[in-house]
């Protein structure tokens, strides 16, 4: 073999162990853009997971209904979980909120579905209709508010004794209001948990209910409490207060309805 027959077959063996090394990076940059992504994924699907679609729904009743009549209503929704599957979670109560912001509901009820889907199926479902038909000679209005919440909420079962305190806030904003003031009004809310000891748990969101009962209202922020205690304690902590001041120059109008969970 001549000298620069045995250069030739160097510089191809070369090649061939430099196309070879390049091949080895670019499979290893691709496992790794692969994975990264998968991890991007299972991180977006563990978020979709740790969320519950909340359908809340408040009554108010004719005058010329009873007591009886309308223990008969609340005792038939209370009946829904058992006929409907895709309801995963139910507390519902009597409004007891001393602040007079409840524009004459009395009736709370707060059911949770894992996903819209759920939702598509308890709206035309035949137990839900039944319950209307019990439901229309008695009810004088009805406000209705979706949104997001906290599926940890619904994994973590009450005993059948225990009860807690829910103060449901409905915001409808100014015209006017700049989506960076609501903003400011998001945040804020959700700062108050930190400050306040009394709240048990906390979750908001906005209104994705497709029944169109929104009275225009916007915004759900649901704050719960072990007991009226709790609540008594937040009212007028200075936090709340301070929070108070500065929603007031972009509310429109405010709703608020308590319950105790049965």
């Amino acid at each position: 073999m001549t000298i620069i027959t045995r250069f030739l077959s160097l510089a191809v063996l070369t090649l061939h162990c430099v196309a070879f090394a390049a091949g080895c990076t670019a499979d290893e940059t691709s496992t790794t853009t692969t994975l990264s992504t998968s991890s991007s994924a299972d991180a977006s699907e563990s978020t979709k997971e740790s969320r519950v679609l909340r359908h809340a729904v408040f009554f108010s009743f004719k005058e010329s209904s009873s007591p009886e009549e309308i223990d008969a209503v609340a005792k038939a929704f209370e009946q829904l979980p058992s006929k409907i599957d895709s309801i995963v979670d139910f507390d519902w109560g009597v409004n007891n909120s001393p602040e007079g912001l409840d524009d004459g509901f009395t009736h709370c009820f707060l059911l949770s579905f894992a996903d819209e889907a759920g939702r598509a199926e308890y709206l035309p479902h035949p137990a839900h209709k039944e319950f209307g038909d019990t439901l229309r000679p008695h009810m004088e209005d009805v406000f209705v508010i979706d949104y997001w919440g906290d599926a940890n909420e619904v994994t973590d079962a009450k005993s059948d004794d225990e009860t807690e305190l829910k103060h449901a806030v409905f915001f409808k904003f100014k015209d006017d209001a700049s989506e960076e003031d609501v903003a400011k009004v998001e945040q804020a809310f959700a700062e108050l948990p930190n400050k306040i000891d009394s709240i048990t748990d906390f979750e908001w969101g906005t209104n994705n209910s497709p029944e169109k009962h929104d009275d225009g209202f916007t915004h759900c922020f649901m704050v719960t409490f072990a007991d009226e205690a709790g609540r008594e304690t937040y009212l007028p902590h200075p936090d709340h207060e301070a929070f108070v001041e500065l929603l007031k120059p972009v509310l429109d109008k405010a709703r608020v309805l308590d319950f105790t969970t049965k």
